[in-house]
């Protein structure tokens, strides 16, 4: 018996419309582009808290500390500029808490070094030193290929395009400093460098703010890194989320770094000298699972990829978004930028000693207004 010819045409069309589905499905596979989950409410993930309105939970003494530290990475020669830096968190906030630090270095700190800066503050203070495989490149590093790049960036004037100190730097930052012996005892920790100022008085604790709403980064500005520091750094990405789909959350922040969903990077990130973070994130199994594929990469040294942009881009992606704050009220100063609260009321509260007019926010190098512009979403 003969099939009726209407029953053929459907046929024909179902197989033609699975066939255009199956290969648009893997074109987008091919793309590497990211699909994230848009919430059902998104005004959950408006971060409209700060720290002047903090006030800590009723079950818990208003001085009770976030398990926590500063921690500053330095070197003996830095002193002058860690002076500054502690004196500064010192008279304009841990005074009144006396959060501990450690400070690291790769080398050991001089008697010198530990007696000027012990005398700055009452809280504990920790010295310790950086360990070997922490520091320098590992071992599947090509050392010949690792120093032509380092001389071709020179070549090029990539700021410290040449410096391999740094590079050990920023690879440390990325993936080790968390691990070291002296924080194992900390959760928290707020990161700070040599030469940098905090304007204003800090209004409340933002590390006990960090732990009491379930927050998990923290900073105080954001700009574009250098496309020439970082050349293929979104292609490993993208290879890590294609392997590893599950470690993307649904509610994540890749509009903050992306503007074609994940196809490529605006270079958007995180300042990194100035961090208020959970340690655990840093320590758990999606963030050692994609820091160990990128340094296996190598583009920490054939490159010169930053802590910036790997920890932002590790945030934005694996985290919810409103796990990710702005410390609006921390004015915050670390040459050549600086962050200055805008709001007239907390810039007088705070006693800022910064210029309102001057702050980078709205800067056209900042992406202070593509992170806003998440809440619109």
């Amino acid at each position: 018996m003969a099939i009726p010819i209407r029953y053929v045409f459907i046929a024909v069309f179902f197989l033609a419309l699975f066939f255009v589905t199956f290969r648009l499905s893997n074109l987008s596979l091919t793309l590497g582009t990211f699909s994230p989950t848009v919430p059902a409410d998104s005004s959950q993930d408006t971060d409209t808290l700060t720290l002047s309105d903090f006030t800590p939970s009723v079950s818990s003494d208003a001085r009770e500390r976030a398990n926590a530290t500063f921690i500053i990475l330095c070197r003996n020669s830095d002193l002058d500029g860690v002076i500054q830096s502690v004196q500064s968190a010192e008279d304009r906030f841990n005074r009144e808490y006396n959060y501990p630090y450690v400070f690291l270095n790769e080398e050991p700190f001089d008697e010198q070094f530990k007696r000027r800066i012990s005398v700055l503050s009452n809280a504990q203070m920790e010295f310790g030193i950086i360990p070997h495989d922490h520091w320098y490149a590992p071992s599947w590093i090509d050392e010949q290929k690792a120093a032509d790049a380092r001389k071709k960036m020179e070549e090029d004037k990539v700021i410290y395009g040449g410096s391999l100190p740094y590079r050990n730097m920023c690879r440390f930052n990325s993936g080790f400093f968390f691990r070291h012996p002296l924080l194992q005892k900390y959760r928290y920790y707020w990161r700070i460098e040599p030469w940098v100022r905090f304007h204003c008085d800090v209004p409340s604790d933002p590390l006990r703010f960090m732990q009491d709403y379930n927050k998990t980064y923290g900073f105080t500005i954001s700009l574009y890194e250098f496309q020439a520091t970082i050349p293929s750094l979104w292609d490993r990405v993208k290879e890590y989320a294609r392997a590893h789909p599950d470690t993307l959350h649904p509610n994540n922040a890749l509009g903050f770094i992306s503007d074609d969903t994940g196809s490529s990077y605006n270079l958007c990130h995180f300042w990194s000298n100035f961090e208020i973070g959970d340690m655990d994130f840093w320590r758990g199994e999606t963030y050692t699972s994609f820091f160990e594929f990128l340094d296996r990469a190598g583009g920490f040294y054939y490159e010169r990829w930053g802590d910036a942009p790997v920890h932002s881009i590790a945030a934005a992606l694996f985290l919810p978004r409103n796990s990710i704050h702005f410390f609006n009220d921390i004015g915050y100063e670390h040459p050549p930028f600086t962050h200055c609260p805008i709001d007239k009321q907390r810039w007088a509260s705070g006693r800022c000693s910064c210029n309102p007019d001057t702050s980078f926010d709205y800067d056209g190098y900042s992406c202070l207004r593509r992170w806003e512009a998440l809440d619109d979403q």
